[in-house]
């Protein structure tokens, strides 16, 4: 896996990185909750547009943007407009999401976007192509609200949105049981082994907390942790997210040099 560095964060390398959701239906309440994330351990922040009642209007999203990126000074900013088929606040059409997105990457003030996979083939390759062109980073993204499918399928589906050319391919799927979760940590554990890029796996809800905290064993570049509201669920405090994930970075240290010192030893 190659590390991806967006500003002053490397992903892909180390702990998870943290990444704290901006969230608000009026201006007020954005800008309120953007300077709470820099209040906490936050690494990069997201901005979910879907929240904002003027969120589909290209123009509107980019003044928020512009407000966005001086309140966060120099910190990574992922703008989202998650559609309500896929658990976000608001229905909106391809051709309405083409648009926007189009227009945040000519705006230059988001480091990356994210691009969800089910938009398809009429709507994905644009915008991969707009925000390359823009030098902007895409998220693809996946998630599932119904169930977790098998472990193969869910590693398949990782490892076709970074061939279809993602920056980061990300996929949430929702656990009903433990052996869920489990299913979801061995597809990442194997997409870790395979991925060139770095990428994101999340099991959500309660009952898949350990996937956002177990990210530098079993391989996503970054979770998401909370200042104020949650956006997904399962999300818990930035800084106890990072309490958490330096104490596991601690304790892995050793594990993962022995593992290298055996690796060097069989070569030899």
């Amino acid at each position: 896996m190659t590390p991806l560095k967006i500003r002053n964060v490397m992903l892909g390398e180390g702990r998870p990185k943290i990444c704290v959701p901006v969230t608000g239906r009026t201006e007020a309440e954005i800008y309120g909750a953007a300077r709470a994330v820099l209040a906490v351990p936050a690494d990069l922040a997201e901005w979910r547009a879907d929240w904002y009642e003027n969120g589909k209007d290209p123009e509107a999203a980019g003044q928020i943007l512009a407000e966005l990126r001086r309140i966060l000074g120099d910190m990574p900013l992922l703008f989202t407009f998650r559609t309500a088929a896929e658990g976000g606040e608001q229905a909106i059409s391809p051709e309405e999401y083409l648009r926007l997105n189009q227009a945040v990457c000519s705006g230059g003030t988001a480091d990356l976007i994210d691009i969800e996979y089910s938009m398809g083939e009429s709507v994905v390759p644009a915008l991969i192509q707009a925000a390359r062109q823009a030098g902007v980073c895409t998220v693809l993204s996946s998630h599932d609200f119904r169930g977790t499918p098998p472990a193969d399928e869910m590693l398949s589906r990782l490892q076709a949105m970074e061939k279809a050319g993602a920056h980061i391919p990300k996929l949430a799927v929702m656990p009903r049981s433990e052996q869920d979760v489990m299913a979801l940590l061995e597809a990442s554990f194997a997409m870790k082994q395979a991925a060139q890029v770095p990428f994101v796996a999340i099991s959500m809800s309660q009952t898949g907390v350990i996937s956002r905290l177990s990210g530098e064993f079993f391989g996503s570049a970054f979770t998401f942790g909370t200042a104020a509201s949650a956006s997904a669920p399962g999300q818990i405090s930035a800084g106890e997210l990072k309490e958490i994930m330096e104490w596991l970075h601690r304790g892995l240290q050793p594990c993962f040099s022995a593992a290298a010192d055996c690796a060097l030893q069989h070569e030899a």
